[in-house]
């Protein structure tokens, strides 16, 4: 038994609400210095989303109990995971609240491995994931979805990347302003001359956190397209909008500082979802799968490099870091596609 569309389109987006909070306690954590109470305005946008959503998912399953449906066949398909997660995520939220009264409230790094917020983002995935796994084998969903009838899972989907991101934002390279991309990515200048049998001169301090943070936000934004990708072919559209709600999470935590870095990215998921147009990439069309794997990740950090170069004062001075970054991108992308389809679905 499924929920229909239009109540997939509603858990969706009162997800939204639940993430948008999550964002808002972030930026609140990113930007000021003095949080000493768990009682804040952004937790309030944080936890009523979660109310607003669980009183949803509640209601479907309420709605099929006063129907005459007992136990599990209550549940719509896809649903019961987000059901369970609702005590569980309610139970970490005391923990938290705990935890920051006896141990106070984190606002560096510390935040990313609190035990209480690691169990909150996980049972938040399974809640605002619900929409993609009721779609992923409901009959209403065809073997090439709309776009409209997709994107509840869609934005089920980006906000978990989101959370994601989040939790490896000290590896996401969205955050970085173009000045500081291209500086990091530059020969060290005026650093001294380097000690005899010190090796080459030292790149600028900054650039092996760069070079990292490609790589870890490469595989986090991609991922979730080639999973995506096994199931069905995407409509166009698709990616463009995940990736803008991915790029929501490092510009809210930069209050939006870095405008050129997240407009490429959008412009990545708009050449991405071209690729799709043109390569047809399936689980039937392995080549296919695979070549848009590593075209869409070297594009995706080519533009990144160039409108950073573009707005950031120009080309770095290193060549080998601007020119072979997208190409190392592009084949952690190609294996990335050989792991999630290692063989092509001949059914």
């Amino acid at each position: 038994m499924w929920v229909s569309p239009r109540a997939d389109l509603v858990t969706a987006l009162l997800g939204v609400w639940f993430g948008v909070g999550l964002m808002i306690d972030a930026w609140a954590h990113a930007n000021l210095a003095e949080l000493e109470t768990f009682f804040t305005p952004w937790h309030a946008v944080f936890y009523s989303g979660f109310v607003v959503v669980s009183g949803w998912i509640i209601w479907q399953v309420w709605r099929n109990v006063r129907a005459g449906r007992h136990g599990l066949a209550a549940v719509p398909m896809g649903y019961l995971a987000g059901l369970v997660a609702i005590p569980a995520f309610a139970a970490f939220g005391l923990a938290d609240l705990l935890w920051h009264t006896v141990l106070g409230i984190e606002t560096t790094l510390d935040i990313f491995f609190s035990p209480s917020h690691l169990g909150l983002i996980v049972t938040m995935t399974l809640i605002i994931t619900t929409p993609l796994r009721s779609a992923w084998n409901a009959p209403g969903v065809t073997a090439r979805p709309r776009l409209g009838r997709l994107l509840p899972a869609l934005i089920g989907l980006a906000f978990a990347t989101a959370l994601v991101s989040l939790f490896l934002s000290y590896g996401d390279a969205l955050q970085y302003r173009p000045q500081a991309i291209v500086q990091a990515l530059s020969m060290g200048q005026g650093s001294g001359v380097a000690p005899r049998g010190a090796g080459p001169r030292p790149v600028a301090l900054g650039a092996d956190r760069v070079a990292l943070a490609m790589v870890v936000t490469n595989v986090v934004v991609l991922s979730p397209v080639l999973f995506l990708l096994r199931r069905w072919p995407l409509p166009f559209g698709s990616v463009t909008i995940m990736y803008a709600v991915i790029a929501l999470m490092p510009g809210v935590r930069t209050s939006f500082g870095n405008p050129p870095i997240l407009l490429s990215f959008l412009a990545a998921g708009l050449v991405s979802d071209l690729l799709i147009r043109r390569l047809r990439p399936s689980a039937g069309r392995r080549a296919a799968y695979w070549t848009f794997a590593g075209l869409s990740a070297f594009v995706t950090w080519s533009l990144y490099i160039a409108v950073a170069s573009a707005t950031g004062g120009g080309l770095p001075a290193v060549p080998e870091l601007w020119t072979g970054a997208p190409i190392v991108a592009g084949l952690i992308g190609l294996a990335l596609g050989a792991l999630f389809l290692p063989n092509a679905d001949t059914d």
